[in-house]
């Protein structure tokens, strides 16, 4: 092989990389925008979801449960029983479901909790029903229906902060629940210092939980 033939293969071999590699830098940038174009989706589909707000009377209001401190509730929680109660006492339902197991073996359940501040307020413990098993907020859901199903209580206006509603209510679709997202009107998270990280870590969780619905 002369120098004239080696100098054409040399030339054909670096072309043919160049379009390799041109190629596979197309798919990427291709593969990046088409994951930024569905985290800007969800984005909206959160921020949106928030703001609505669709009760309406139903057979129980549910309360999706989150940090005590000790044998308080803790801001976030109580602005969620707060709102809860209103519904509760504007004759949206005639029952509460307060849902949230332990955070530790020695701590009072996130609905023991919730169940002993709504007593205090007004509400009647005949009308409060809880579980305290969940841990996670599709366990809420999950073990809330058990409760729920030995009073024949079939539809549920659903409460917790509003960046949470878009996922929590997600979850309750799938589980076939008749529900209505009426997010908390104040809440801890209300700075951007706050609202933020909140909002990223929802964002996080709804596009996994989306994809793997999707996948599953």
């Amino acid at each position: 092989m002369n120098d004239v033939e080696k100098s054409f293969f040399k030339e054909r071999f670096f072309m043919k990389n160049k379009l390799a590699s041109k190629k596979i830098k197309t798919l990427l940038l291709c593969f990046a925008a088409a994951i930024a174009a569905l985290i800007c989706w969800f984005s909206s589909e959160i921020w949106l979801f928030s703001l609505k707000d669709e009760a309406k009377p139903a057979d129980a209001i549910l309360v999706l449960g989150t940090a005590v401190w000790g044998d308080q509730p803790s801001p976030v929680l109580r602005e969620r029983l707060n709102h809860a109660i209103k519904l509760y006492e504007q004759g949206y339902a005639n029952y509460i479901i307060f849902t949230g197991g332990r955070g530790a073996a020695d701590e009072l359940a996130e609905s023991e909790v919730s169940r002993s501040y709504a007593i205090e307020k007004g509400v009647k413990p005949e009308h409060i029903l809880i579980e305290n098993q969940s841990r996670i907020t599709e366990e809420n859901f999950l073990y809330a229906l058990t409760a729920a199903k030995h009073h024949d209580l079939r539809s549920f206006i659903i409460v917790s902060d509003p960046l949470h509603m878009k996922r929590a209510l997600t979850m309750a679709d799938r589980l076939g629940m008749t529900a209505y997202s009426s997010p908390t009107t104040t809440s801890a998270y209300s700075s951007l210092r706050t609202k933020l990280p909140f909002f990223f870590r929802e964002l996080f969780y709804y596009t996994g939980y989306r994809i793997l619905y999707t996948l599953s």
